[in-house]
């Protein structure tokens, strides 16, 4: 009798076994993973956090100064590396910075930075920052009293993932270095503060790590904290049974979703499931279903992920036409003219 060898092992089995291909927060987006079980909704949002641009700045200011700067689009954080400073906006009483604390502007919204809440401030533009590395600015200005460092960064997200839990957040989030809840978030700080200080070879990646982690971490930190009595998007997310058909559209869109399959996946009856879905999210299920949709379609067009057919296909529309009817009657134009507005 012959012999044979045992066959050789399957590495390629053994790699599938190991890791599992998914679909992350319904982008379609298919990305090789560690299977660690079915995350909570939430969780997969804020791992789904992905920076997609952001500039830095590092502020040297000697009193008297003060520097109105406008909305900008994206998520904004000021950090004070050295000194103190004041922060205003409309939308609440002046703010008191001391080295250390941290302020994050969801919104981008316009804002004045001074060494007094009563100072006149300049345009950012008059005071004029300089350009001194890749989305790296140095600005420099004041009368030479007291010196203030403040690290700045503003960063945007891709993908329609983080709009809905950004746009819960406050206009404004102060953060003490004194009462950081998170120990790790002084260290990060300090880090992304020494590379805009002192940049050197391979700043900008470091620096684009730093402030995915930090912003991410910071979001992270508020959710944990909000109150049980929470309404709208984000209760309804960390409801077990809503938040279970949430999670089914968010990773499925292209699933034939009807009110029946969805209360099945919240363990409901249809009624009771209807009742509490608008009750939380003021929209029906089919309509949030419907926004999801259009919500994905007009990131993956304009981004040019995807053909109109592509992504008719992936929401799971019968055809063509019937996807472009629906996109123009929810964003106001066609999925065609979308497509061509971002080249």
């Amino acid at each position: 009798m012959t012999s044979r060898s045992a066959p050789a092992p399957d590495r390629s089995a053994a790699l599938r076994n190991a890791t599992t291909t998914r679909t992350v927060s319904g982008l379609g987006r298919r990305t090789l993973c560690p299977d660690m079980g079915p995350p909570d909704l939430l969780s997969e949002i804020l791992q789904d956090l992905r920076l997609a641009r952001a500039s830095y700045g590092r502020s040297e200011l000697t009193a008297p100064w003060g520097i109105e700067i406008p909305f900008k689009e994206g998520v904004r954080f000021h950090f004070v590396a050295e000194g103190e400073c004041w922060m205003l906006t409309v939308a609440q009483e002046p703010i008191h910075m001391e080295r250390g604390d941290l302020v994050l502007l969801p919104h981008g919204s316009g804002h004045v930075i001074a060494d007094s809440p009563i100072r006149r401030p300049l345009p950012l533009a008059d005071v004029g920052p300089k350009l001194i590395g890749n989305s790296t600015y140095k600005l420099t200005a004041g009368g030479g009293g007291a010196r203030s460092l403040i690290v700045c960064c503003t960063i945007g997200f891709d993908g329609p993932t983080a709009h809905p839990l950004v746009q819960l957040l406050p206009q404004v989030l102060h953060v003490r270095g004194s009462e950081f809840g998170d120990p790790s978030l002084p260290a990060l700080l300090d880090t992304m503060a020494e590379e805009v200080i002192h940049p050197r070879i391979g700043s900008a990646t470091i620096m684009a790590r730093l402030a995915d982690i930090i912003v991410t971490r910071i979001i992270r930190a508020w959710v944990e904290t909000r109150p049980a009595e929470l309404t709208g998007w984000l209760a309804a997310v960390k409801d077990q049974q809503i938040g279970a058909a949430l999670a089914g559209i968010h990773r499925r869109p292209g699933h034939q979703w009807d009110v029946e399959s969805l209360a099945s996946l919240a363990g409901m009856s249809r009624s009771k499931f209807s009742e509490r879905f608008v009750a939380l999210l003021g929209v029906s299920p089919a309509r949030y279903l419907l926004q999801w949709r259009m919500c994905l379609a007009e990131a993956w067009l304009k981004h040019g992920d995807l053909t109109v057919a592509q992504a008719a296909a992936e929401l799971g529309y019968a055809s063509e036409a019937s996807f472009s009817r629906a996109f123009k009657r929810s964003i106001g134009v066609s999925p065609g003219a979308a497509r061509v507005a971002s080249a």
